[in-house]
């Protein structure tokens, strides 16, 4: 009998090591910049949450319900996303990537009017439209792992194609692909070591592949939402204690137009 879905079941287990690899690359992040190696440990944790999410889609009773817990708590983490990570209100945090993705799974799923073919589309069109957390790879890595999901062989070899197409130096994609990727954007230093640090989302394949023979109970299922705001909310309160932020700052963040 073919699996539903060949991998970790245990998606309390993840959920716990996703978050305290958010929490670390976030602190990374903001408060030591120079620290490669918090990045480097953050990397793990989105694919983590992706495919949890895809468990979640292979098992959820209620595909709208599910979506509609994903939507509540990126609006409520929005404001905290904005603060904790100093970003506008013209990026949208993880949840909405989360969400975009698991829309276009349950297009392929429910196959209405063709939505197998449009649903993932316009869920690649929304993402590149509208600037979400880790841009539209973040929302195709989703829907292609959902893709392969039922054998492990499969997985790996996607992950690592892809990891390697997302965290590609991007002189050597010119240097492939004889595609351009010179110029004012791709030559700071930050961006340069941006494209090379994604491809160390590979560090979760085995936490991926692996087949738990237990699993974590899976009790206060929320909590794992609440991880999110909360953390960020803690980490804006670190960054105005430090001085990395101050009140002026985040309020004009929240509201363009403050003086």
């Amino acid at each position: 009998m073919q699996r539903v879905i060949d991998g970790n079941h245990d998606t309390t287990l993840l959920k716990v090591i996703a978050g305290i690899c958010m929490v670390i690359d976030h602190i990374g992040a903001r408060l030591f910049p120079r620290i490669m190696e918090l990045r480097i440990i953050g990397r793990i944790a989105f694919p983590l949450y992706v495919w949890c999410l895809i468990v979640g889609a292979c098992y959820t009773r209620s595909a709208w319900k599910y979506a509609l817990r994903l939507l509540l708590a990126g609006l409520i983490s929005q404001p905290f996303y904005m603060l904790g990570l100093n970003h506008g209100w013209d990026r949208l945090n993880v949840f909405a990537t989360l969400l975009t993705g698991y829309l276009g799974i349950v297009g392929m799923q429910k196959k209405r009017y063709g939505s197998q073919f449009w649903a993932p589309l316009a869920a690649i069109a929304f993402s590149c439209a509208v600037k979400v957390d880790y841009g539209w790879r973040g929302v195709l890595l989703i829907m292609l792992i959902y893709l392969v999901r039922r054998r492990r062989e499969a997985v790996a070899a996607l992950m690592i194609a892809f990891c390697l197409f997302w965290g590609i130096n991007s002189a050597l994609i010119q240097q492939i692909c004889g595609i351009g990727l010179q110029g004012r954007f791709f030559d700071l230093d930050p961006v340069k070591g941006f494209l090379r640090l994604q491809a160390l989302a590979i560090l979760a394949l085995p936490l991926i592949l692996w087949r738990r023979e237990c699993r974590l109970p899976a009790r206060h299922k929320r909590l794992a939402y609440a991880v999110y705001p909360a953390h960020l909310l803690i980490l804006w309160l670190v960054e105005l204690g430090t001085g990395v932020m101050t009140v002026q700052q985040s309020m004009h963040l929240l509201i363009p137009w403050w003086m």
